[in-house]
C-alpha cells in the first residue's frame, strides 16, 4: 500500500536530490565523504502559518519547486521505500529556477 503524505501548517515534504559523485577533477567519492545535498524537491505543501490574528499565511512555495534548504534542516523519514524530509517552510531558503 502507497502512504501519502499531508503536512501541516507551514511544513513541507521535500526529497534531496542526488549529490555529486564526483569531484571537478573527476575523482569518484564514495558515499561516506559525499556532502549532504542542500537541494531539493517539495512533494507537498502544508496550508500555510497561522498569524497573531488567526489568518493562515499561504506558502511561498509550491509542490514541485526545486529549493535550497539548511543542510542539517527537518527531519528525515522513509516513506514508500524513499527518504524524505519534513522541514518548516522557514528553513527554505531559496526556489531554484
Amino acid at each position: 500500500m502507497k502512504l501519502r503524505i499531508e503536512p501541516l501548517g507551514e511544513h513541507v515534504v521535500i526529497k534531496r536530490l542526488a549529490a555529486d559523485s564526483k569531484t571537478t577533477g573527476g575523482i569518484v567519492l564514495p558515499e561516506s565523504s559525499q556532502t549532504r545535498p542542500q537541494i531539493g524537491k517539495v512533494l507537498s505543501v502544508g496550508s500555510g502559518k497561522l498569524n497573531r490574528q488567526g489568518n493562515r499565511i499561504p506558502p511561498q512555495i509550491n509542490e514541485g519547486d526545486r529549493v535550497l534548504f539548511s543542510n542539517y534542516a527537518g527531519t528525515e523519514i522513509e516513506l514508500n521505500g524513499e527518504k524524505v524530509l519534513i522541514m518548516a517552510e522557514s528553513d527554505i531558503y531559496a526556489i531554484i529556477d
